[in-house]
Parts: structure tokens; sequence; C-alpha cells
């Protein structure tokens, strides 16, 4: 129990107050120091977001007017589709064929993971360093699950969990890569769906770093990702197989390595790549084709970055609002991009140890010398 509460202090920042109480909705404290209610949460999160994209994507295709441009009625989920070759008939028309089965089966793998969240949060033991299967049956294999029970302070521990992670991210890559080299993508040169292969020309791949708004070929879209399926792969394994390699210092993560810290580091990764996905999508036709997004976007400046759209949209469900579906996207993903980044900035420092209510006491003290010079 000391250790536990040793964890809450350090992991959410009490600064000092063991007694603190949370409500129900304060997650990340109610799942500190709960490896077991942690997962299911996690797949909670992904059951939610499955179930968005299979419910969208049925209300897109059911609203959706063949008559009207696609880029012009104001959808999201319908142009990616489209984008990587799903629902076009055998004559190569976009007709919105298969999609209702993508929809459904989102809806279908949501319900999976709700299932599993439940378990997670009421059936299996709150810390997975306890768990012994469904049953309470104690054999070894059924305790697997402790191997991969979150210790903050173990980098041991970490590294095994991330190469993992790293792992499943190189093989969705590799999904992406077979699926545009068998199935095809579509391809805005020739209006049409084409098998792609991959360009792995590293020198291609290091030069695309600095021009990524302007790639113009599939190839080396599809060379990317096989370079980074390889990567995160070969990163995968090497954090499976290794541990810590000498003295564990406050320069490898020791006295920082938290459950806020890494939340920190998630919300830098997906805010980073919200932002180039705004920026990308602003003005790249091969990734994002006008006939799925409509028409690029112009970039102005006010009070920050924002796009607007170099047409006028007078017809469709986007009329009322005169956006394209790529001004909605690129200006979305820009602002949840930079609050993401906030957050990061805000947990992080939390997780290096500082004390908010120190800027709290310094503009008190502030207004209080104030009111001693007046005087």
């Amino acid at each position: 129990m000391a250790y536990l509460r040793l964890q809450l202090l350090k992991v959410m920042q009490t600064y000092g107050n063991p007694n603190l109480t949370y409500p129900w909705w304060v997650g990340n404290s109610v799942v500190t120091s709960k490896s077991s209610r942690f997962i299911g949460s996690h797949v909670g999160h992904t059951g939610l977001i499955a179930f968005n994209a299979g419910a969208i994507t049925l209300f897109e295709l059911a609203r959706f007017d063949p008559s009207l441009p696609m880029g012009h009625q104001g959808l999201i989920f319908l142009p990616h589709l489209a984008s990587i070759g799903i629902g076009f008939d055998e004559a190569g028309v976009w007709t919105g064929v298969g999609v209702a089965f993508i929809g459904v089966f989102h809806l279908i793998c949501s319900m999976v993971y709700a299932g599993a969240a439940l378990l997670h949060s009421l059936v299996f033991s709150e810390d997975t360093q306890n768990s012994s299967g469904l049953f309470a049956d104690d054999r070894p294999e059924h305790r697997q699950a402790a191997r991969y029970k979150l210790e903050w302070e173990n980098p041991d521990n970490q590294t095994f969990i991330l190469g993992h992670h790293l792992l499943f991210f190189g093989v969705a890559n590799i999904w992406f890569v077979e699926w545009a080299r068998v199935h095809g993508i579509y391809d805005p040169s020739i209006e049409a769906v084409r098998q792609v292969a991959y360009n792995l020309d590293l020198t291609q791949i290091w030069n695309h770093q600095f021009d990524f708004l302007g790639i113009s070929s599939l190839e080396d879209v599809m060379g990317g990702h096989a370079f980074l399926a390889f990567f995160q792969i070969g990163g995968g394994a090497f954090h499976i197989a290794t541990k810590q390699i000498g003295e564990y210092t406050e320069f490898k993560g020791s006295n920082v390595l938290s459950a806020e810290a890494i939340l920190s580091w998630s919300l830098a990764g997906i805010g980073w790549m919200a932002i180039i996905a705004a920026f990308w999508c602003a003005t790249n036709t091969t990734v994002y084709p006008e006939a799925w997004y409509g028409e690029t976007l112009q970039l102005k400046f006010g009070i920050s970055p924002y796009w607007i759209d170099t047409v006028s949209i007078t017809d469709g469900p986007s009329a009322a609002f005169g956006h394209t579906n790529r001004a909605w996207l690129t200006n979305v993903h820009y602002y949840l991009g930079f609050f993401f980044i906030q957050g990061h900035l805000w947990h992080a420092i939390r997780a290096l140890g500082f004390d908010f209510k120190r800027v709290v006491g310094a503009v008190r003290n502030l207004d209080n010398a104030s009111i001693k010079l007046q005087d």
C-alpha cells in the first residue's frame, strides 16, 4: 500500500497531500497504479474510436449525393476510403460499393473492444501483476500478463512494452504497403485506382524529409511507409530483446519516468502528427486528391494560422457553411494538434516536478507588493 501511495503521489503530482480524493471522471488518477484498469481504459478508448469510424462512415454514406463533387459535401471518412481505393465499382467509378461493410465491421470491432474494456475494468484483477486468469487459474501460462505490468520506475519493463507497440506500428505499415501493392490505391494523375509498388530509395526518402509537402509520387509515399515499417520493427525487436544498459541515471529517465511523462510524450507525438497532416492536407493533391477533398487551400494569418478555401461552395450539404472537405480536415487537425502540444508542455513540466501552485503564489506576491507600494 505504501508503494502504491508513493506512485500515486509521484505520478499525479499531488504536491505532498496524500489524502486527495478524485471523482470518477479523473481517469489518470483512477488507473495510476492499476495496470489492468489502465489497459481497460486504452481498449475502451480504441472502442470509441472504432465506433465513431463505423457510425460516421454509415452516416456519410447515407447522405452522400453522387450528383455533387465529394469534396464539396463536408465529408471526412468517405474521402479517406476513396483515397485508398475502397468504394469503386468494376468500371472504376466511385459508387460506395463495399463501404457499408467497412462501417459495420468497425461497429462490430467497437463492441469487441468494449467487451474487453469491461473485462479489464470489472472482472480481471486491478493489477496485471496479480493476474491469474479469468477463472482464478494459477497456471503459469495464465500469468503471462504480469510481464506487461506498468512499472514506471523500471526501465526494463518500459522498454519491453515500448517494443511491442513499435512492432504493432510496423505491422500496420506493412499492411498498408501491401494493400497498395496488391489491391491498389487511387492515383489522381490518372483518376483511377492502380497498384503501387514501393520505391525503397533511401536517398529519396531522406530528401523527402525536407520537401514532403510537395511529394507527387505514390511510389515514394509507399517507399516511406516501407522504410518506416522496417525501422519500427527493428526498433521493436531491439527494445524487447534488450534491457537497461549501465546505470539508470536521470539522463535516462530516473525520477522522471512516470505515467504523466508518458502522457506528455504521447500528446507531443499526436500533436506534431496532426500539425504536419494539416500542412500536408492543405496543399498536397497526391495524397489528398482534389476529387475527394476539394480544391487546395490558402494559408492566412490572424491571431494564429488558418486556411481558407480558394473556391466558393454553393452546392451540396456544405453550402450553408461554405467549406470543402479539405478546409474542415486541415483546420480541425491544426487546432487539435496545437492544443495537444499545449497539453504536452503542461504534463511534461508537471512530470519534471514543477509545482504550478508556485505561479499562483508568485502572482499573489506581486499583488501584495503592488498594494504595499500604493500605501
